[in-house]
């Protein structure tokens, strides 16, 4: 199956051969975040929910940058028009509450997407575009990426679930470190932190292998893995456990399973159809 890029223009959406591509285009900001931008990466997120087909979504940005966060340039200007654009417009209290409350929706959607996520994080990724790369379940970097979570450095104190995001991924103290003194840090060193999954020189390239690799398993027992690793992160043992067992039984029962064990026994590659 191929796939047309599709979108309003600050965001698009392609799904192709059970791979779903949401891209941030505005590499003219560098894929800044303008309250445009939101409301469109909502909807791309919706419509990929929407796919049938869907095994594997992933997110990029255009051109040189994969997202470095809020548009500054928007937030500093004083014209009515930037001031309707930017996420917080700063009209008042409760507005800004609930355009925030709107972005964080879409960590949200991420960290529970039913299918793996992987973040292809081809050059500068900072502030919120951290936290959205930090919501996937994999994240791949170009080895040219650079990172920073310039919250404190513009000012503000972080949102989308940075901090929780950050600390789950490279631990406390490296998380207070980042955060309270910010400053920019290579892909190698977000590597070597755990922040990332992996780098590569060839980014597209592993890319499109392991996002293939993760479209070929059998879809049901990867969503279930993914709701297990969601209760573990919160769940005490006993809980977490009377949650587990259902899906595994539920999966053991299931035509994927018996068609992995006799591709197993017959020496192939099994084809999962998720029933």
């Amino acid at each position: 199956m191929s796939g047309t890029a599709t979108g309003s223009g600050t965001v698009l959406f392609e799904l192709a051969d059970g791979v779903g591509t949401v891209t941030l285009n505005r590499p003219e900001r560098r894929n800044a975040i303008s309250w445009q931008l939101v409301e469109d990466l909502l909807a791309a997120i919706e419509r990929a929910l929407s796919e049938n087909g869907l095994r594997v979504l992933v997110l990029t940005g255009a051109g040189a940058d994969f997202c470095v966060g809020a548009d500054l340039a928007r937030a500093a200007s004083g014209s009515a028009q930037d001031q309707e654009t930017r996420t917080l417009r700063g009209r008042s209290v409760d507005d800004d509450l609930d355009r925030l409350s709107r972005a964080s929706a879409i960590v949200e959607r991420l960290v529970s997407f039913p299918v793996p996520t992987i973040a292809a994080i081809n050059g500068a990724c900072a502030g919120a575009g951290l936290a959205l790369a930090l919501a996937a379940d994999f994240r791949l970097a170009a080895e040219r990426a650079a990172f920073n979570t310039a919250f404190v450095s513009a000012g503000v104190s972080g949102d989308l679930g940075s901090a929780w995001l950050l600390a789950r991924a490279v631990g406390d103290a490296r998380a207070r470190a980042l955060l309270l003194d910010p400053a920019k840090f290579t892909a190698a060193e977000a590597s070597e932190w755990g922040l990332v999954t992996e780098t590569t020189a060839d980014l597209p390239a592993r890319l499109g292998e392991l996002a293939g690799k993760l479209a070929a398993q059998p879809p049901r027992a990867m969503r279930y893995a993914k709701e297990n690793l969601a209760d573990a992160r919160l769940a005490t043992l006993p809980d977490y456990l009377q949650r587990e067992m259902p899906r595994m039984v539920d999966c053991a029962r299931s035509d994927d399973a018996r068609q992995a064990a006799r591709a197993f026994l017959e020496k192939r590659n099994p084809v999962f159809t998720g029933e």
